[in-house]
């Protein structure tokens, strides 16, 4: 699944260039140990039983924030999938008591990655200039989107 999204994946994420299949067995070993100490939670997408895509959620600049991020197989997009995945890993990650914000960040060329923050209730809160881009196709600008943890309502009650 990951070598059909190569192409579709190489003009964004920088660790397509390092793509493997031991980096992928690395990146599965790890991924156990990382999720346990809370530094990295990985998420499968999947539909119909069929694997098409991943996100995560790492520990951001700050202990309070994570970041998110995530990508489809190419037949998988402009479902709506990504968001859907997203907006759960949102709520659960909401669940734990020490996030009060998430944050997503892709490059300022990538409208595809930026629908999915905006359809979610994030806000953009800068742009970062990285150099050199991170990816092939990057503009070398990052933006930042933001949401913060949900303020219960002061009397307690539930809001529609």
């Amino acid at each position: 699944m990951i070598e059909e999204s190569l192409d579709h994946l190489r003009p964004w994420e920088p660790w397509v260039a390092r793509h493997s299949e031991e980096s992928t067995r690395d990146f599965l070993a790890k991924s156990e140990s990382k999720w346990a100490n809370g530094d990295v939670y990985n998420y499968a997408i999947a539909k119909d039983g069929t694997l098409i895509g991943m996100c995560q959620t790492y520990r951001g600049a700050e202990p309070q924030g994570r970041r998110i991020g995530y990508w489809l197989h190419p037949a998988a997009t402009g479902q709506g999938i990504a968001t859907r995945a997203t907006a759960a890993m949102v709520t659960e990650m909401f669940t734990l008591p020490d996030v009060e914000y998430l944050e997503v960040a892709h490059d300022l060329a990538n409208t595809s990655s930026a629908a999915i923050p905006r359809r979610l209730g994030f806000t953009e809160v800068r742009r970062e200039q990285v150099t050199p881009p991170a990816a092939p196709s990057g503009s070398g600008i990052d933006v930042v989107w933001r949401l913060n943890r949900p303020t219960p309502p002061v009397d307690g009650s539930r809001r529609p």
